[in-house]
């Protein structure tokens, strides 16, 4: 009986992990305004064409969008999600938290703030995003799982809240600088029970595809419940058996678990000692530039140590 717990309190921890996933990582969609725009004014010549409202006081319910807002104009950014990525920002941790952890936005802090704007993330803040909507706050949704969305969603921002997205696209862009001349088959985990590993519709594996990095399981497809990430088995990453393994720290002794796994020993990335060790953010959920820098500059050493 003792055991039979334990197994399912396993399975309910790694679970977790899929469904963490599943929060930052959905369908690759540009940000959307999800409110329609100003009425067309009459059919009348001497009326001025209606300008579309500039957002003054912006809530985002994402670390990343409320990273992009700040660095576009911080004067705009009233709002923020909890995160322990934006309490690194000494001026950024004193605006108002209208949410911590995975827990859904505070409705009514949210309202206080009287915003004109509301950014979050597509198919976890569709509620509280659609009673704003009924209270007439203009709203918008996001989806990254790529490099081009998060050029268009940091596009999408500059335009609501009329700033100059030029210099930080060309910042993305200097984060690229490095591509792999000789790719190698490279295998990405990011869990133990089940295995898991992202295909090359998600974040992550966009990513490798920017560094020209030849990700093992980007054509593979499965039955797993997120979009962009695969099921694998033993059998399968023996199978691919990669040059270079990156493993995903998510906190739960993952990296452990698949140390000892039988097969481990018999991969050729093992054997060369080719392991490398990611954080969860800016790899699997890309939550802030600076995560994502950080992540990009990783996959650079990996580059230049197989090179």
């Amino acid at each position: 009986m003792i055991y039979r717990v334990f197994q399912f309190m396993r399975s309910l921890r790694n679970w977790l992990i899929i469904t963490l996933i599943a929060i930052f990582t959905v369908a690759c969609n540009p940000a959307i305004p999800s409110q329609s725009s100003a009425p067309t004014p009459p059919n009348n010549p001497q009326i001025a064409e209606v300008k579309p409202t500039v957002a003054s006081k912006v809530v985002a319910l994402t670390s990343l969008s409320a990273d992009i807002i700040y660095r576009l104009d911080k004067t705009k950014l009233v709002g923020i999600p909890g995160s322990r990525l934006l309490r690194e920002n000494a001026e950024m941790s004193k605006l108002p938290q209208v949410s911590e952890g995975q827990t859904p936005p505070n409705l009514e802090k949210i309202i206080a703030l009287k915003p004109d704007l509301v950014i979050g993330a597509t198919g976890f803040h569709d509620q509280v995003l659609e009673k704003l909507k009924g209270l007439g706050i203009k709203t918008m949704t996001s989806s990254i799982t790529s490099w081009k969305s998060l050029e268009e969603l940091t596009k999408a921002i500059s335009t609501e809240i009329q700033a100059d997205p030029t210099t930080l696209i060309q910042s993305y862009q200097s984060l690229l600088s490095a591509k792999s001349a000789k790719p190698e088959s490279t295998l990405v985990l990011v869990s133990s029970q089940p295995i898991l590993a992202p295909n090359k519709n998600s974040w992550a594996g966009d990513l490798l595809t920017q560094f020209q990095i030849n990700n093992a399981a980007a054509e593979l497809q499965g039955q797993s419940p997120q979009r962009g990430y695969i099921t694998l088995s033993a059998e399968k990453v023996l199978e691919a058996n990669p040059k270079v393994l990156i493993l995903v720290d998510v906190g739960d002794g993952t990296i452990n678990k698949l140390k000892e796994a039988p097969f481990w020993n018999k991969l050729d990335a093992v054997i060369s000692d080719r392991v490398y060790t990611f954080d969860y953010y800016g790899l699997v959920n890309p939550g802030s530039i600076d995560a994502i820098s950080k992540a990009c500059n990783k996959l650079q050493e990996i580059i230049k140590a197989t090179a």
